[in-house]
């Protein structure tokens, strides 16, 4: 145990990829660091989120190829099934090392390893509450990064009590029959594409008439076509009122916005979908003069240093102003604040071209602006649009029924103002949208590529 006089040069709040960056960055240049976290050493995206997300996801797209090639030369000896307990089983093999891993290499290089739950008591020092000792470790930093991640916002409603985060979720050794996910975002889509697939009974919940609302709504509406073509019963405009424990289960309590009816609906299982905030609530922030919203996260500057506690920086979910919460992006910005801890404010992060994806079967992809966004900042453009490119060879080879793309290009240069996708792997090839859209490339330039063929990524020329 170190001492609790120690003062580092740096305080790292979190494990995850924005806090391992510039806890990493800063112990190569000579500082003396720290990290605390109160959960497991790793951090979302690893643990909890997109990498473990990503291998029931293989099983989904394995069932999928199947169904879509019956007839076109597969033929069933035997249907295919999901053992889930054996896919949560090959699932942990995964994540069950990195905690260890993680907190081993950083002891074996000199970076202090705390576990507990941080809490500021001054602009520069913490008292951490030891989760195995019980006992508070104070601790005296130059500079404290806040890198804590995100967590599930709170939905205010009866029952709330009863609802499964998306990390149980990923931790379930069986899968219920009937599930009901709150929210349209993308992790009650991508969940209830895996659910849908090993045989559960899914149904979404979304209070508007416009789920995924961060992607293109046309390419959304294809989308949900398929997702209830899956199986899945997606209601939209349909408020959660609260939920209800039984003697067989859960009941949803529902009101329709259209015409105020209720509706209950039975399952085994509620999982919140319903949008993420900064998980900074515990942090004491006012005790360090830290300037935040709730909801919003920190209040950085340009470089993203507080802007009320100069000693105090913050990256990833954590940023009130930050770019979207995605793993790249908190990557990124661990980057840009090791720099400027290292030789002084000087880097901005550009948030310009950052692609997001919804990782569905198939999956939906998008960079850039849409069109509404588009047309509000006065731009020119046109729009290359085609919702249903089944007949492509690119999908008409595997049996996909459902992609489609929109391309906004600049009508004065011809640059790439946004790019939409929906089918197989739009994963891999909106990143070529990225580039282009983050060197500011036009259409031109993108044409001079010559890419190999078969393959997705050709078709970005029939995109043009």
């Amino acid at each position: 145990m170190t001492s609790p006089k120690t003062i580092y040069d740096l305080i790292v709040i979190g494990t995850g990829v924005a806090a391992s960056t510039v806890a990493w960055q800063c112990h190569s240049a000579g500082w003396k660091i720290a990290v605390v976290d109160s959960r497991p050493f790793g951090g979302t995206c690893a643990l909890r989120g997109c990498d473990p997300k990503k291998v029931l996801v293989g099983m989904a797209e394995l069932i999928d190829w199947d169904h879509r090639m019956e007839s076109k030369g597969i033929v069933h000896a035997k249907e295919i099934q999901i053992n889930w307990s054996e896919l949560m089983h090959f699932k942990r093999s995964f994540t069950e090392p990195v905690p260890k891993r993680r907190e081993q290499d950083f002891s074996e290089a000199g970076i202090d390893t705390i576990h507990g739950h941080a809490r500021f008591t001054s602009h520069t020092a913490l008292k951490v509450e030891l989760k195995e000792k019980f006992v508070n470790q104070e601790l005296f930093a130059k500079h404290i990064l806040i890198a804590t991640g995100a967590k599930p916002a709170k939905l205010n409603i009866p029952g709330e009590e009863y609802i499964t985060i998306s990390d149980q979720f990923l931790e379930l050794d069986n899968l219920p029959k009937r599930i009901a996910f709150v929210g349209g975002g993308y992790i009650s889509f991508e969940f209830a594409h895996i659910a849908a697939r090993a045989g559960a009974d899914v149904t979404i919940l979304h209070r508007t008439n416009k789920p995924l609302g961060q992607f293109d709504p046309d390419l959304v509406n294809q989308l949900v076509l398929r997702t209830r073509e899956l199986g899945v019963d997606v209601k939209l405009e349909t408020a959660v009122k609260g939920i209800v424990r039984t003697t067989s289960g859960l009941v949803v309590q529902t009101s329709s916005y259209d015409n105020n009816e209720e509706h209950t609906i039975e399952v085994d299982m509620v999982v919140h979908g319903a949008g993420r905030v900064p998980d900074i609530e515990g942090l004491d922030l006012p005790s360090a003069g830290i300037d935040y919203e709730l909801k919003k996260g920190i209040k950085v500057n340009e470089y993203l240093q507080s802007v009320s506690n100069p000693a105090i920086y913050a990256a990833g979910d954590a940023v009130a102003s930050g770019g979207p919460q995605l793993t790249p992006v908190a990557t990124y910005d661990g980057e840009i604040v090791a720099a400027n801890l290292l030789k002084g404010n000087h880097l901005k992060p550009n948030y310009n071209g950052v692609p997001s994806v919804v990782f569905t079967v198939p999956p939906l992809a998008s960079v850039g602006l849409q069109e509404e966004t588009a047309k509000q900042q006065g731009l020119h453009f046109k729009t290359n649009y085609d919702k249903n490119t089944s007949r492509w060879y690119s999908s008409r080879r595997i049996g996909e029924n459902y992609s489609g793309f929109k391309v906004l290009i600049e009508e004065d240069g011809g640059r790439i103002l946004g790019a939409h996708l929906l089918g197989s792997h739009v994963e891999d090839v909106i990143n070529i949208f990225a580039l282009a859209i983050r060197l500011g490339l036009a259409v031109k330039d993108i044409k001079e590529v010559l890419f190999s063929y078969p393959t997705n990524s050709s078709d970005i020329s029939y995109m043009l």
